[in-house]
């Protein structure tokens, strides 16, 4: 790694220190928000810039996971590049997408009378490839070229005012457990290496020549990951507090954050009261799936709308925690 490398990581983790809540601006489907950090968090951050690893986040739907990314992305001025993970998606999906249908199609529609080297620059291969998150994540100058000389253009991440490629980047890889144990196994050299061999380039991306990006994968639990994989990366628990007056305070806390504008502390409480009620008579049922953080910012965004002062909401509060916290069938009760 050359010194000016290494000068900007040590820049990036500086830009960390004493950070509280920052703003965060609409960008492509993402809402305008406010996203505070915390001690771990941040220590995590400034952990897997400085090793160059991964940092894994697991935790509750609705727990900040993914917020976190972008929120690292506008304080550290990197390009922010993400990817939600589904159950379709293939490790190569995060490197490129090749368009096979339009290259046969090309085939079928060439003369008879074209030349090998009309025939050889028409089904280039480089025309019909799109790069995917992680190679723009990795180099930006090479996955521009071959973006702009393709036919198969999809998406291209937008960059920050004033960004340049050797700021780096931080790529979000949302919801990993979505997809079957080859996807994460398919990463395992390429996160370890933070390079990538393009074949039609007949070269390789990444490595020591570039900043390596703040790579930061999220999970729900809902599938376990390969052991190999997690050993790669650091963990981050982003966990809701078990007792109960420490997880009100941090409802309420989070709560005015968002929606302290539309909803009072009072609002605010008597939600968190509801919701650390339901998930205690969810839990009794041996129900795993519990309401959070996510169901509760909900229900106060709802409140904002459909009440004006704390009386309208209040009664409105009680109509609507059903569709908002209760999330076992009925045959269990309430």
């Amino acid at each position: 790694m050359t010194n000016a490398i290494q000068n900007q990581i040590i820049q990036d983790i500086a830009k960390l220190n004493g950070l509280t809540t920052i703003p965060l601006e609409a960008h492509g489907s993402w809402p305008e928000a406010h996203h505070e950090f915390d001690a771990d968090s941040l220590n995590a951050l400034k952990t897997a810039l400085a090793a160059r690893r991964p940092l894994l986040l697991r935790g509750d739907p609705g727990t900040g996971k993914s917020q976190l990314a972008r929120a690292a992305a506008i304080v550290l001025k990197r390009l922010f590049v993400y990817d939600v993970i589904t159950a379709h998606t293939e490790s190569q999906d995060l490197l490129w997408r090749f368009d096979a249908v339009a290259r046969l199609a090309e085939v079928q529609s060439l003369s008879g009378h074209s030349t090998a080297k009309q025939r050889k620059a028409t089904l280039d291969s480089k025309r019909y490839v799109s790069p995917g998150p992680l190679w723009w994540a990795l180099c930006w100058q090479s996955a521009d070229t071959v973006y702009s000389a393709s036919q198969y253009q999809l998406n291209i991440p937008e960059q920050p005012e004033g960004w340049q490629a050797e700021h780096g980047s931080v790529l979000l890889i949302d919801e990993i457990d979505k997809a079957n144990a080859e996807l994460p196994n398919g990463l395992l050299e390429i996160l370890g290496n933070n390079a990538i061999r393009i074949p039609w380039l007949n070269t390789t991306v990444g490595g020591n020549n570039n900043v390596p990006p703040l790579v930061i994968i999220t999970t729900n639990e809902e599938r376990e990951l390969p052991a190999a994989f997690v050993r790669r990366c650091l963990v981050l628990n982003l966990e809701l507090p078990a007792d109960e007056d420490a997880f009100k305070a941090k409802m309420i806390q989070r709560g005015l954050l968002h929606y302290g504008k539309h909803c009072s502390k009072n609002i605010c409480t008597l939600a968190a009261q509801q919701l650390y009620k339901d998930r205690t008579e969810a839990k009794r049922h041996g129900i795993t799936n519990l309401p959070g953080q996510a169901e509760y910012l909900d229900m106060l965004r709802a409140l904002s709308v459909l009440g004006t002062g704390d009386a309208e909401q209040e009664a409105m509060l009680e109509k609507i925690a059903d569709f908002t916290f209760v999330k076992y069938p009925k045959a269990y009760g309430r």
